[in-house]
């Protein structure tokens, strides 16, 4: 259901050498929902990310997923971890085949794909007739299909993804955002989108989380968020004025 929590967040912060850059005091992440982070350059969005991807530890507070929690000083479980995965803006891509790239992934954790799980994927995201080609030799759309696949093919129970149609072309950005669609739709993958293309989110976020200065200004439903927003300076935003 989609009011049960993947992630609770409380009192959450992370400085790099003494200089706060986030301060969340209370979030949820509702499963199987499309969480839509907006924000400014700089506003503290991928440094969230990171840390919903266990990458690096809290300064304070917690982030609690399948009831464990991820505070400073601690490591999160590795089965825990590998329910999560991130696709980053620029992806790093292996100097192999498109197939050898997606594949990768399995072989990380010791599974082989025995049920054409590859195959399946790469006809998904429209790269089936481009498995055999190496993967630095593909253009930046191509590029970014390749690196989706290398995530939902381990089927991740929340998918991260940082920007993930930066200077893309419309037909790529159109075929990734079905990507994320149909996953969330049919694999039930909660998405925690971080994007500077509102009308990105207002397409495909069941709710928005505007991040200022480090702070959660407002969260509210897509709809809400772009129609009535309740603080000022979401208003603000959305009408495309400066707020920094």
């Amino acid at each position: 259901m989609r009011d049960e929590a993947t992630y609770r967040i409380q009192d959450l912060s992370k400085a790099y050498d003494g200089r706060e850059v986030l301060a969340i005091e209370a979030l949820e992440v509702h499963r199987g929902e499309i969480l839509a982070l907006v924000g400014p350059s700089g506003s503290g969005k991928s440094t969230l990310l990171r840390l919903l991807n266990f990458l690096e530890p809290p300064t304070s507070g917690w982030i609690e997923f399948a009831g464990v929690r991820f505070e400073a000083g601690q490591e999160m479980p590795l089965a825990l971890r590998r329910r999560v995965t991130t696709v980053f803006q620029r992806p790093m891509l292996l100097n192999r085949n498109v197939w050898d790239n997606v594949t990768y992934s399995l072989g990380l954790r010791g599974q082989r794909d025995t049920d054409g799980a590859a195959r399946a994927v790469l006809e998904q995201v429209g790269l089936a007739n481009l498995a055999g080609q190496n993967a630095r030799s593909l253009s930046g759309g191509e590029a970014q299909r390749v690196a989706l696949a290398r995530a939902i093919i381990l089927k991740p129970e929340v998918l991260l993804m940082d920007e993930p149609t930066a200077n893309l072309d419309p037909y790529n950005v159109g075929l990734i955002e079905k990507i994320i669609q149909h996953e969330n739709r049919e694999q039930k993958t909660t998405v925690v989108l971080v994007t500077h293309n509102v009308f990105q989110a207002r397409r495909l976020a069941d709710r928005i989380a505007f991040v200022l200065g480090g702070r959660l200004v407002e969260v509210a439903g897509a709809e809400a968020f772009f129609k009535s927003p309740a603080d000022s300076r979401t208003q603000a935003f959305v009408n495309g004025e400066m707020v920094y």
